[in-house]
């Protein structure tokens, strides 16, 4: 993009084609940001599940460390770098929790064994042994064998509000283009910025 489009999802959109097209691995992939209650930031990879205007979904247990960290402090930055692409899209914006509904109709797409490894893990907490985890796994799929698996109280999404969308894209001798928008109301302002 050698000029800054209008609106800044749209150009998501057409980037996150591009990546669709050219990557070799999962273009969903992103690192998540947070800072914990002690100002400490933590970056980590989630997936990507949603994105439109009203911002970029991805789900995980609320109990787990980024959880822990987003209940004490509602701001995040994303980046997703497609390196094929030459292309880096950063997110940064409070976050907010995403509806009942949302949460549900995700986890019901999701296979079986990832609906029950939800119920299963205590996510980022001490694990004793592998057997251990494998042992609640055997029990959940005999607890919830015959029916569907429900979407486990501690398990849901977040939404990150974008308040700045930055693209990158490369370019030769280190000379990229880069394109900030801020929210502003109801709109964007958008702003070139030096390599």
């Amino acid at each position: 993009m050698s000029h800054p489009a209008s609106d800044p999802i749209a150009a998501f959109r057409e980037a996150f084609a591009r990546a669709e097209e050219r990557e070799d691995h999962d273009p969903t992939a992103m690192t998540l940001a947070t800072i914990d209650e002690n100002g400490r930031p933590s970056a980590r990879m989630v997936l990507l599940k949603g994105v439109d205007e009203r911002g970029f979904s991805f789900y995980t247990n609320l109990e787990s460390r980024k959880g822990r960290a987003l209940a004490k402090n509602p701001y995040a930055a994303l980046c997703m770098h497609w390196p094929k692409a030459a292309e880096q899209i950063r997110v940064e914006g409070r976050v907010e929790l995403v509806s009942t509904e949302e949460a549900d109709a995700y986890f019901a797409s999701r296979v079986r064994g990832s609906q029950i490894g939800a119920w299963a893990s205590e996510q980022s907490r001490p694990l004793e042994s592998r057997e251990e985890l494998e042992a609640r796994v055997a029990e959940l799929t005999t607890r919830f064998e015959g029916g569907p698996v429900p979407r486990p109280p501690h398990w849901s999404g977040y939404r990150v509000v974008p308040d700045r969308i930055e693209f990158w894209f490369g370019k030769d001798s280190r000379l990229h283009d880069r394109f900030a928008y801020v929210r502003e109301g109801e709109g964007w302002r958008c702003e070139r910025l030096q390599p």
